[in-house]
């Protein structure tokens, strides 16, 4: 799913933003276009599907968060250039979105240095396969640990990748639920330090009265944006306009003034 620019009062700009959803409403990329549309950013906004199985409580969550997260974070270089000849968007600046597991995906991608990212916003981040488990078993009960699913749950850690994200210099908004039990604002907040000492020199996080979904369920359908997403999108438009420019290694890669 992909939405042009559209903003009235800037003209669009030579780049892409390129969001990725949850497994929690809206899972579908059209669900998360009509989420987080953030029509005044100036540039392509781009929404990539995770295809997930429509089972996802009753599947292995860390083996499905492994294989999904992994193989869309590797895709994504190929993702970005056919993009840029579909779309025409040039060779600027990419942004990146993520929503619960969809941002897991962005922070390896930062992490990985796939693409040359500007600025990230990262809403209720999965950054640990652990806690999102430990808070999932509340829900649906123990879930089934093997060897290689902690393994797994280990490699996924982004926690301790923070310094090869830094490495990047990204800039990064971090929003959380204040009723979010899947992610708490205090993981979020505890995120944020973690890649502020690490280097990242650009972290700022907000809080919205909201739980961990954005949209209501089953979320695969396109619907009328919920409150809580009306106050993300606004955040994240907000954060776009002001910071989605170059990073210090990217110069040549820089949106209009203004942006």
């Amino acid at each position: 799913m992909a939405l042009p620019p559209t903003a009235v009062d800037t003209p669009p700009g030579d780049g892409v933003i390129v969001s990725f959803h949850a497994f929690d409403p809206p899972r579908t990329e059209a669900a998360m276009a009509a989420a987080l549309p953030m029509t005044s950013v100036p540039v392509w906004r781009v929404y990539l599907g995770l295809r997930l199985p429509g089972d996802v409580a009753d599947r292995d969550y860390v083996r499905l968060l492994g294989s999904t997260v992994e193989r869309a974070a590797g895709e994504l270089p190929e993702a970005v250039a056919a993009l840029r000849g579909l779309l025409g968007c040039g060779d600027g600046a990419i942004g990146l979105v993520g929503h619960g597991e969809g941002a897991l995906i962005a922070l390896l991608a930062l992490a990985e240095r796939r693409v040359a990212v500007s600025a990230a916003a990262l809403v209720a981040p999965v950054f640990s396969p652990a806690r999102a488990v430990a808070a999932r078993e509340q829900r649906l009960g123990p879930h089934p640990w093997t060897d290689e699913t902690r393994a797994l749950a280990a490699r996924l850690e982004v926690s301790d990748r923070a310094a090869e994200i830094a490495r990047q210099d990204p800039r990064v908004l971090l929003v959380s639920g204040g009723t979010d039990l899947l992610v708490p604002t205090s993981e979020v907040m505890a995120l944020r330090d973690v890649l502020a000492d690490a280097g990242v020199s650009t972290v700022e996080a907000a809080t919205f009265r909201m739980g961990h979904a954005l949209a209501d369920a089953p979320g695969l359908e396109p619907r009328p944006p919920v409150a809580a997403a009306v106050s993300v999108d606004a955040a994240l438009t907000d954060w776009f306009r002001r910071h989605y420019a170059t990073t210090p290694d990217h110069t040549a890669n820089a949106l209009p003034a203004g942006v």
